[in-house]
This record gives C-alpha cells, sequence and structure tokens, in this order.
C-alpha cells in the first residue's frame, strides 16, 4: 500500500470499527501476492477483470457482471455488509460510522451463487465438459485450476485439488479446504490435518497410500460451510477424481461432506459407522462417513466413535488385500 502521511480525521476507533468489519465479512489473511490499496483510484471490487461463463456463451449478463451497465447502489440486494462488499470505498466509509454488532460474525451470508439459476447450469455444464475431458489427475488439476465457475475461486489464494497417491484404495472426503489450506495449496494441511494423519497412522495407513481431497475445491470466506449449489457445481470435478482413483473404500469426513455425498439431510451422528454402496460417475464404490477431525478437535471425547468407524475401515482394507 502506498505510503501517505496519517489523516488526523480517522481516529483509532473507526480503524478498530474498520477491521472488526473485516472479521465480520470472513477475512482473516492477506491472500495477494502484494498489498493493494484499493482506496486509490476509482473503486474497483477483487475480480472485477473475471468474465462470467454467460458473457462468453452469448447469454444475457446479470447486473453487476463485467460489461453490464452500473447499478445503483439502492437496486442492489441486501444491506449492510452484503451491499457495500462490491464497492471497497464505499465500504470502507460506511464501516468507520456505524460499528458491527457484537454478534456481526453469525449474520454474515454466504453471497447469492450466480449460477444457481438457469436450466442448463452454465457453469455446471462447463465443469462437466472440462471434467469428461481430462484423461489423468494432471490433467483435471489443470482444468481446476483453469475453471473460474464456483465463486468460491475469487476469494480464495489456491485450488486445493488433492493429497496423497494419485491411485489409492482408500479415498478420504472432506468438506472444504480451510485457512492453512488455502495457503499451502493442499488439503487436510493444518490441526485437523494432523490429526486426521494420526488417525490414518493408527490403523497402517498414511500419505502413499490414501488419496485426501473435499467436495469443493476452494476455501469459503470465513470457514463458512459450502452451498449446495457451490458444492454442486465441484461435483463433476469430484466424480471425475473419484474415477481416476478409482478407490475400493470412501471414507467421508464430516456432516457436510456425507450429506453431498449420500445426497441426505440426516445429521452426521446418524450417518456415520454406516456402509453405504453408493455409485459417483461411473464408479461404484462402499463408502463411509465419520467425524471430521475438526470437531474432534472440539470434542475430545467423540474420539472413541471415529475409533470404531477407523477400526471398520481396518478391517474392510485388510479383507480386500
Amino acid at each position: 500500500m502506498s505510503q501517505s502521511a496519517p489523516d488526523p480525521t480517522v481516529s483509532t476507533h473507526d480503524l478498530a470499527a474498520l477491521l472488526d468489519w473485516y472479521v465480520s465479512a470472513g477475512v482473516d489473511c492477506a491472500v495477494g501476492e502484494a498489498p493493494v490499496d484499493w482506496l486509490d483510484g476509482p473503486p474497483r471490487a477483487p475480480g472485477a477483470g473475471f468474465v462470467w461463463p454467460e458473457r462468453q456463451a452469448g447469454m444475457p449478463v446479470q447486473p453487476g457482471a463485467e460489461g453490464a451497465a452500473p447499478v445503483e447502489p439502492s437496486q442492489r440486494h441486501g444491506s449492510g455488509h452484503d451491499a457495500g462488499l462490491g464497492e471497497p470505498a464505499q465500504a470502507a466509509r460506511a464501516v468507520v460510522q456505524r460499528r458491527p454488532a457484537p454478534n456481526a460474525r453469525d449474520s454474515v451470508r454466504a453471497p447469492p451463487d450466480r449460477f444457481a439459476t438457469g436450466a442448463p447450469d452454465a457453469a455446471e455444464t462447463a465443469a462437466r465438459r472440462l471434467a469428461r475431458e481430462a484423461q489423468d489427475m494432471a490433467t483435471l488439476v489443470g482444468s481446476l485450476n483453469a475453471f473460474d465457475g464456483c465463486g468460491l475461486k475469487a476469494t480464495a489464494k489456491s485450488t486445493c485439488v488433492f493429497r496423497g497417491a494419485e491411485q489409492a484404495r482408500v479415498m478420504i472426503i472432506g468438506e472444504a479446504p480451510g485457512r492453512d489450506e488455502d495457503l499451502e495449496g493442499r488439503p487436510f494441511v493444518g490441526r485437523a490435518g494432523q490429526l486426521l494423519d494420526r488417525m490414518l497412522a493408527a490403523i497402517d495407513l498414511d500419505e502413499t497410500s490414501v488419496h485426501i481431497t473435499n467436495v469443493v475445491y476452494w476455501r469459503p470466506p470465513g470457514n463458512r460451510t459450502p452451498t449446495p449449489q457451490e458444492t454442486q457445481i465441484c461435483r463433476p470435478f469430484l466424480e471425475r477424481q473419484v474415477e481416476l482413483v478409482a478407490p475400493e473404500v470412501v471414507l467421508l469426513l464430516g456432516g457436510a461432506a456425507a450429506k453431498a455425498i449420500f445426497d441426505t439431510q440426516e445429521g452426521i451422528m446418524r450417518l456415520r459407522g454406516k456402509w453405504r454402496n453408493i455409485e459417483i460417475g461411473s464408479h461404484q464404490v462402499r463408502a463411509m462417513a465419520t467425524l471430521h477431525p475438526a470437531y474432534l478437535l472440539r470434542t475430545p471425547a467423540a474420539k472413541r466413535l471415529a475409533w470404531r468407524d477407523l477400526l471398520t475401515i481396518k478391517t474392510a482394507v485388510q479383507e480386500k488385500k
């Protein structure tokens, strides 16, 4: 950010309010390679140069997208935090006038998915085409790096595709990358990932014998749960990934992953520890859900349930040898 003399009209209270607003919006780290002064020059939102697939396909461009007529502030959907996110300069001025409520973090909602409407869904159609064309894992990774149909990519630093072996008998699917994963570009490398590694070691598995991924490939802002639309857009890539890995056993970590793969609304406590024969893409496989390592870090008493599930996985792997 350019150096300039401090503005005497901005108090420390105003700066604290601005930082408080950033935290409420889910900002907890800088993801750019170089600092950017968003207040220097005309208002410009991050990702302003992105061209939506609707425009590339000749479909009508939604208001606010690149190339569309400017939308007046009074016409924007939402208010408060949501209305200011598209105009960084205006948001910064507004936040120093009205300090967020103490529970503002709880009120931050997922932004509406631009591809949630339309038949057929433009982003999912593009994802299915790219996924079908991927003949190996390297091509799939390249396709995901080039794919811009999921809104999560605009706020993430890295695309986290997988960790472990490209082909494995055991495939592990979690929810979404977190802060550490976004910084490193690999899934399950933070505290939850370290616990997962210890859990796998307890049943004689390690990174060389498993394939680890998530139902979405980019970190949701503020580590929120991915929306059904975001999960559905990533689903074609996940299906192709399962086909390429060709696992004998799939272990689902946490309720979000279990609900997405099993297509159910049941809670994780009802889903865990039970085998299901499922078809993902063209691959048929046995799958089981268990508790997410992040939950186990918060609730150590639940580790006994996860241990039972791990022993079941160990028995299944040994029987297949």
